[in-house]
């Protein structure tokens, strides 16, 4: 059996883990969070719900989930899904390996099935009763750019004031209109907030509001820190959120989101040299010219040892090969990878750099192909593993070889963050 991957950060999350690690003794008490996904999606325009759409390969609603997951102090999380989207759900939970989860029937409005999660957090497997939860942190299931660092002030805030919430500040004037269509009157923007998730109870202050709150409230209502000042008289901490709480609404913020992961699954790469002298300095220069492309390059010589350590912290490979038109170097960086189920969560880039030193083939347009490459390439892509190829000729010319690795390093920095399937197995020639 495979063994499960342990979950990287995106770039945006990073530095906001780091300051708070120390802060995780700080979580003494018992936090579960609630994700309702049961949503239509109606606005998306799409026929299948925005949180279950792909990119990537991978759904929405999985990079939420492991968004909470990877956070240490987060018990479980109840996800609420309609009834004909549990198998689904099911199949998510178990191609990417998510272990904190427990799979709730929703309900017939977004209220009634958050009261479904917050009930299903003090039951057990088996319908047995389980301790419940000292705080709950709500969530949206199309939020996935949630971070550790804001999820934690919202525990503490609602830990000690018994509820919590994020805001952010209106983008836009709000307005009422006449009911024939007139400006009846406007908002002062400076006055008002857009209340945005997540939002943290105390466990038994949004049980007791969803026990006390009105048929109306469950039909019609949305806002669940409105429950907990209405029917228990807690006043909500209001916290202002990071941009990255934005909510993927319509079909054009899914593309908007997988930009975002893109991008931060691009700003480093690794470089595999061997042996080769040849090959490390070309490593060199393209560390040189690929900074300054924004992008963080490390040199090793091989995966062995100390140097495996890349394999917990890569997503982009790239394997330069002196004169070696086989691709036995890039089958053990693909099974370093499988070994670790790396490829599991987001797809992984590997750039075979084909470097010919010969003397006899100046012209790199005449230089031999590589056996199956395009047939090796389809099969990488099986496994989330997407190949690329680059073939060039040294040039002992100072200009011109400079010339070439500065083209090579642009075509690495678009392969990569471009991260195109249908490129799989291509060989390009610089």
């Amino acid at each position: 059996m495979s063994k499960p991957l342990e979950p990287i950060l995106f770039s945006t999350c990073e530095a906001g883990l780091s300051k708070n690690n120390a802060g995780n003794s700080c979580v003494d008490f018992s936090v579960a969070v609630v994700l309702p996904a049961g949503g239509s999606g109606e606005r998306t325009g799409l026929q299948t719900p925005k949180q279950f759409c792909t990119f990537l390969n991978r759904p929405l609603l999985s990079y939420t989930v492991q968004a909470f997951e990877r956070v240490p102090w987060i018990e479980s999380i109840a996800v609420v899904v309609s009834k004909e989207n549990l198998g689904l759900m099911m199949d998510i939970i178990q191609k990417f390996h998510h272990r904190k989860v427990k799979v709730v029937h929703g309900g017939s409005t977004r209220h009634r099935s958050i009261f479904n999660g917050i009930q299903a957090l003090c039951e057990g497997k088996d319908g047995s009763a389980v301790n419940k939860p000292k705080v709950v942190i709500i969530h949206d299931a199309v939020r996935p750019f949630v971070e550790e660092d804001f999820l934690l002030k919202i525990a503490m805030a609602a830990k000690e004031q018994g509820a919590a919430g994020a805001i952010r500040p209106l983008v836009s004037t709000v307005i009422a209109t006449t009911p024939d269509g007139y400006l009846d009157h406007s908002l002062k923007r400076a006055k008002y907030r857009a209340s945005e998730m997540p939002q943290g109870f105390l466990y038994d202050v949004i049980y007791q509001a969803y026990q006390r709150c009105s048929q109306s409230d469950f039909e019609f209502g949305t806002e669940c820190l409105d429950l907990a000042l209405q029917y228990c008289g807690t006043n909500a901490k209001l916290i202002e959120g990071p941009p990255t709480l934005w909510k993927v609404t319509y079909k054009r913020d899914l593309a908007a989101a997988e930009s975002i992961i893109k991008d931060s699954l691009s700003q480093s790469a690794c470089v595999i040299t061997g042996e080769s002298t040849q090959a490390r300095d070309m490593a060199k220069t393209l560390q040189k010219i690929v900074g300054a492309l924004e992008m963080q390059v490390d040199v090793i010589p091989d995966l062995l040892g100390d140097n495996a350590r890349s394999m917990a912290k890569q997503w982009n490979f790239i394997q330069i090969s002196v004169n070696n038109f086989f691709l036995s170097e890039v089958e053990e960086i693909i099974r370093a990878l499988e070994e670790r189920n790396q490829a599991l969560l987001y797809p992984v880039v590997i750039i075979w750099v084909h470097l010919n030193v010969s003397e006899g083939l100046s012209n790199s347009k005449n230089m031999e192909e590589p056996e199956g490459m395009m047939e090796f390439g389809r099969g990488a892509k099986l496994r989330n593993i997407l190949l690329y190829g680059i073939q060039l000729h040294h040039s002992k010319e100072v200009n011109h070889w400079e010339q070439l690795v500065g083209r090579m390093a642009e075509i690495i920095c678009a392969l990569i963050q471009d991260r195109n399937p249908a490129l799989t197995g291509q060989l390009l020639k610089v």
